[in-house]
């Protein structure tokens, strides 16, 4: 599929969104740390044993229809800086998500991988990092990729995301987008209460033992910058302030963001928005405030980029990788940290 046929599907219809009242914008920026030793696109990542581990990826090959599939695992030390290569997956992987349990074991689930008929067949494996490579984990029992997914309570949650539509897997157009919540508990796969809107590239976060879904998009209505809230104890959704509108970009901050929980609050940054004959990425950082239900602004992003994957340590927030244009135009490693 052509990065034009894939804007068209998402340009076309996008929903109006109203701006909400934020309040002054926050003092401090976003600086440079050591960037991957390679590039990587629509990855995500997760912190184990104080570092930040980056698994798979996308590689945008610009003017070019195909992209390169990454297995590569990068390890990153915020204390030194400095970058390590890990045991690769067993099969290249974009958009999986990449969960750390409570005892700090790491899964790298689903994506998509390269099958007969496309780069976008969305995977059911499961992989956990042994010492020494990756193993299998409990398989999905249906395809979810482009999720957010979750540790909380000593359960992984995968919420929300595309599956196959009508039995074709392959391509990106053969994805619905998706409400599902799959949880793995004792080493197996359950559904719980859906979220309250099917969409996929949203955000996510674990903040007072529920976990935040934010932004995100549908194929039919473009970007969201709902963010909704899971009670695990009592299987609940509630629905809260949204992300505000860009007036930089005159869109919605919705898909291909990231969003990190720090100093008992939420930041989001990132993601990316189409229009008819092009689009672009959001520059914003927006800080949410649980206590008000209020957005602030924070520092904009040094460089702005969308598929980048984020993590929080020691109260510094880590933007990771990415892509500086709209789609796969630029796949980058830039790492930049916030410190909140």
């Amino acid at each position: 599929m052509t990065d034009f046929d894939r804007r068209q599907l998402l340009a076309f219809t996008l929903a109006a969104a109203i701006p909400v009242p934020v309040s002054a914008r926050q003092t401090g920026g976003w600086q440079a740390r050591a960037a991957m030793p390679w590039v990587a696109q629509e990855i995500y990542c997760a912190v184990s044993g104080g570092k930040i581990v980056v698994v798979g990826g996308l590689i945008g090959i610009p003017g070019q229809r195909e992209r390169g599939v990454e297995a590569r695992v990068g390890f990153y030390d915020p204390v030194t800086d400095l970058w390590a290569e890990g045991p690769p997956l067993p099969e290249a992987r974009h958009h999986p998500m990449v969960v750390a349990d409570a005892g700090g074991r790491l899964f790298s689930i689903g994506g998509y991988g390269e099958g007969p008929t496309g780069q976008w067949t969305n995977a059911t494996e499961v992989r956990v990092l042994e010492e020494g490579g990756w193993v299998a984990g409990p398989p999905l029992p249906v395809p979810q990729a482009e999720a957010v997914g979750l540790e909380a309570r000593g359960r992984i949650h995968l919420v929300t995301g595309r599956s196959p539509n009508a039995g074709s897997n392959g391509n990106w157009n053969d994805q619905a987008d998706v409400a599902t919540h799959q949880v793995l508990t004792d080493g197996r796969w359950e559904t719980l209460r859906p979220a309250p809107m099917a969409r996929n590239s949203a955000a996510g976060a674990v903040l007072d033992g529920r976990l935040w879904i934010a932004g995100g998009r549908t194929v039919a209505g473009g970007g969201t910058g709902r963010l909704d809230r899971y009670d695990p104890v009592e299987d609940r959704w509630e629905t809260l302030a949204p992300i505000p509108f860009s007036g930089a970009a005159g869109q919605q901050v919705g898909g291909g963001l990231a969003m990190v929980a720090t100093g008992g609050k939420l930041v989001t940054f990132g993601g990316e928005w189409f229009a008819p004959g092009g689009g672009g990425v959001f520059a914003e950082t927006w800080i949410y405030d649980p206590a008000s239900d209020g957005w602030s602004r924070g520092p904009d992003m040094k460089s702005p980029r969308h598929g980048l994957a984020a993590a929080a340590v020691n109260g510094v927030a880590y933007a990771i990788g990415g892509s500086s244009l709209v789609s796969s135009g630029q796949t980058t490693g830039i790492v930049e940290a916030l410190s909140l």
